[in-house]
């Protein structure tokens, strides 16, 4: 049997994800579905923590161009992803995964404070750890906070989920020629405004060597494959 490639990672969610068909909220059946998807490579022994989005329930950049103050709207988008976060938990905690929901933001009640060594002591103890309440500040996505998080733990890859294949010229849902890369380096991710991750994100990524997998999370099976060393989706960066 193949062994994973990677030891500890930091898979990347959009609030999206969660809301499957629904349009909007959190789709407790589709939850459940991506839950077991990560049991599979939990059951492998790989340490993995994950960082999800709120644009399914609350997106700063929408309300700011609708005219509301911009830290607010960020901070609201952030206690978003504390809603997701939990209904994460929940749904791993059903699958028999032991996790742990860690926030910038403090709110004791229900989850513990971010803090870099308790994080790193979770994972050690296999449990799951879920980042949520994004860096804690307005004026950074989650995808930076992904970024952000997998250095500090030491993570050796960030899977980041998306609906699509990997990476596309141009939105392959409304461009019939858009191309796939496999391989991209950091600045031509920057250069072509490609919007795999934010700018900030893919810096920090591209300063600490970090690669980063761009996969279809809808596909049965593609987290276990990434893991087992399958080529699976575009990846950016990381060695050549």
């Amino acid at each position: 049997m193949k062994k994973p490639i990677f030891k500890r990672i930091i898979l990347k969610l959009s609030g999206e994800a969660l809301q499957g068909k629904l349009g909007y909220g959190i789709d407790a059946v589709v939850t459940r579905s991506i839950a077991r998807r990560i049991k599979e490579v939990y059951g492998l022994g790989v340490e993995i923590a994950l960082v999800i989005g709120g644009g399914n329930i609350f997106r700063g950049s929408t309300a700011e161009n609708e005219g509301m103050d911009r830290s607010t709207a960020d901070y609201m988008g952030m206690l978003a992803t504390v809603i997701n976060g939990m209904a994460l938990q929940d749904a791993l905690e059903k699958e028999g995964v032991f996790t742990r929901v860690m926030s910038a933001i403090e709110m004791h009640e229900v989850a513990e404070p971010y803090i870099r060594r308790r994080a790193i002591r979770h994972l050690e103890k296999k449990r799951v750890v879920i980042f949520v309440g994004g860096t804690g500040n307005p004026y950074f996505t989650t995808d930076t906070t992904a970024a952000l998080r997998a250095i500090e733990i030491g993570a050796e890859a960030i899977l980041k989920a998306t609906k699509v294949d990997g990476v596309y010229s141009a939105d392959p849902m409304k461009v019939k020629n858009a191309k796939k890369f496999k391989k991209l380096k950091y600045i031509d991710v920057i250069k072509r405004n490609l919007k795999v991750m934010d700018a900030t994100a893919i810096s920090l990524c591209m300063d600490n060597n970090l690669p980063i997998i761009v996969f279809d999370l809808f596909k049965k099976g593609n987290i276990k494959r990434i893991i087992l060393g399958e080529d699976i989706g575009s990846v950016v960066g990381g060695k050549d």
